[in-house]
């Protein structure tokens, strides 16, 4: 039966590959108030209710300051797990980062990212489906996973790839159905039939024998909220050695048009979400330990914000943003990107962050150095990349 024979290569070694784990930020995260411009003077003009403060001196530390990261630049305060992965230089951060598409559509400019084609509605599959590298031989079935109940654009393509919404709660309801259904496919004539059906009952195998294993994070890693438990679904599928090459998982509440923030910077609804999200990646680090050498994440929005803040001391739909990108062969400890400037003639349109980095920059870096895949003329048609050397194997 094929449930036995996945179950029986589930258990044997894999070889370590390299893994991208792609992070959405879905509602168009405020990238400006994430990664503070501390030194630039219209930051604070354009926004004088919800900017982040500058940081201070040791001596008089507030706790709602911007962590300074090189003098002009600052994390949000809430991101404060993720400043000892800076130091070490394993976290970068591209500012001014985006899509060339000016579209201020969520639908659209997500599509437009996950698809890898600014301004062609016309693709069919996502980037990481055409990044995966063409293999023969046995492939694992979580070789693309995604967390969640629906496979996500972004990994949708003629490559295997699976959704998974959660590890410890999958289960097969009726095991009689379940041999009914192998046998139905096994008997079929149909080969892609039986490749789709050969790969669902892989997976099932693979996951119910994750099941048995108690799952303890290393390292005094503590996940937080649901983009924790996704992060932490993910790191249990690398190091079960269980053949994951690509890994995505989203985390919403970014869409900010009212009280972004509360009476303090280290308050209200950005800060809620930034807690969550820094707590999540920083223990994700930790918890992989080692293994984060042979990892990188990406993290991006389908836009950014406006420069200045509204009427309801929130956002509005803008346009750049920034990425961060971790991992044990990352360059960090550094902001790449040209930044624009904030002053009203270096606005795009007179109200946002200009791009002066597109997104396939960066992801088409790390398609290279981490998924081996070499063709990105074929990941991002009709676009030439412009490498930032964000990797130090790149």
């Amino acid at each position: 039966m094929w449930l036995q024979r996945a179950l029986y290569a589930a258990d044997a070694p894999s070889p370590r590959k390299k893994i991208l784990v792609s992070i959405f930020q879905l509602g168009a995260a405020d990238g400006l108030n994430i990664v503070v411009p501390h030194a630039e003077k219209p930051y604070y003009d354009l926004r004088p209710t919800i900017s982040v403060p500058p940081p201070t001196k040791a001596a008089d530390k507030r706790e709602d300051a911007a962590i300074d990261l090189d003098g002009f630049f600052g994390l949000h305060p809430s991101l404060a797990p993720l400043k000892p992965i800076w130091e070490n230089g394993h976290l970068a951060i591209v500012q001014a980062a985006g899509s060339p598409d000016p579209s201020r559509s969520h639908f659209d400019a997500q599509d437009f990212m996950e698809s890898g084609t600014p301004g062609f509605k016309g693709t069919t599959d996502g980037w990481m489906n055409r990044a995966l590298p063409q293999e023969t031989g046995h492939i694992s079935p979580v070789r693309a996973v995604s967390i969640g109940a629906v496979l996500p654009r972004v990994m949708r393509g003629p490559n295997s790839a699976i959704a998974i919404e959660s590890i410890g709660n999958f289960q097969v309801r009726n095991a009689e159905a379940a041999r009914a259904l192998e046998t139905l496919y096994a008997d079929s004539s149909d080969p892609a039939l039986q490749a789709t059906a050969r790969e669902a009952f892989e997976a099932a195998a693979l996951l119910q024998s994750l099941q048995k294993q108690k799952y303890e994070p290393a390292n005094g890693a503590t996940y937080k909220g649901h983009f924790g438990d996704s992060l932490r679904q993910i790191a249990q599928l690398i190091k079960a050695d269980a053949g994951v090459e690509m890994a995505f998982a989203d985390v919403g509440g970014w869409d900010h048009h009212v009280n972004e923030t509360g009476v303090r910077a280290s308050q209200g609804q950005l800060a809620a979400r930034l807690a969550e999200f820094g707590q999540s990646l920083a223990a994700f680090w930790l918890d992989l330990g080692d293994r984060m050498q042979d990892v990188a994440v990406v993290t991006m929005s389908e836009f950014g914000r406006t420069a200045k803040e509204n009427g309801d001391r929130g956002t509005d739909h803008g346009h750049a943003n920034c990425m961060f990108v971790m991992g044990g062969g990352v360059r960090g400890g550094k902001v790449y990107g040209d930044w624009p400037g904030l002053d009203p003639e270096q606005l795009y349109e007179a109200r946002d962050l200009m791009v002066t980095t597109d997104f396939r920059d960066v992801l088409g870096e790390l398609v290279k150095g981490q998924c081996g895949n070499r063709d990105i003329g074929k990941i991002f048609p009709g676009y030439t990349i412009k490498p930032r050397k964000l990797l130090a194997d790149a």
